[in-house]
């Protein structure tokens, strides 16, 4: 944990350092990225098992997070990376999060598009990394499938036991091994 801190801390303070990377989060303003590394920061310290998320190289705007599935739920032990784009006027505006790791589920797409609505029209300047994660993890197991972006997963959502079983092959055939 110390030396995964110091590296992340290095990231971090040296984000602003690098004008050789159009793409580095130094055009970025100054309160995002100190919102930013706040907030890796006390993920960080907050040692959730089942979440993390960490900067994509030295820019500061784009991270990479993972989620496993809740204790409990279809998708308990199935673990998925996702990307994370926060905009310039972060956090007033939500960050674009897709899964990088195929992910079948009712509020999905093949594309790792999410329907949530606090990603959407119910963001708000309050949440944060933290609460970002918990609420996708969080949607794994609670999907809402009046609003599918999967019309299959969502109509399938009702037989957990057969959801079940479409949604282990999925993970065997496309993801198993390779996170």
């Amino acid at each position: 944990m110390a030396s995964t801190l110091t590296s992340a801390t290095t990231t971090a303070a040296n984000t602003n350092n690098n004008s050789s990377n159009p793409n580095s989060s130094e055009t970025a303003n100054s309160s995002v990225i100190k919102r930013l590394r706040s907030e890796l920061m006390n993920l960080m310290m907050a040692n959730l098992p089942d979440i993390s998320a960490f900067p994509d190289s030295d820019n500061l705007l784009r991270w990479v997070g993972t989620i496993s599935g809740a204790p409990g739920t279809v998708y308990e032990n199935l673990k998925y990376k996702l990307q994370i784009q926060f905009p310039s006027n972060y956090p007033y505006t939500a960050p674009t999060i897709t899964f990088l790791t195929p992910c079948w589920h009712p509020n999905v797409d093949d594309r790792g598009n999410i329907c949530l609505d606090i990603l959407k029209e119910e963001w708000s300047a309050i949440y944060n990394v933290q609460t970002i994660l918990l609420s996708l993890q969080s949607l794994l197991g609670e999907p809402n499938p009046d609003s599918p972006l999967n019309g299959q997963a969502a109509r399938l959502w009702e037989n957990q036991e057969e959801y079940k079983k479409v949604l282990l092959k999925h993970y065997k055939d496309n993801v198993a091994g390779t996170i």
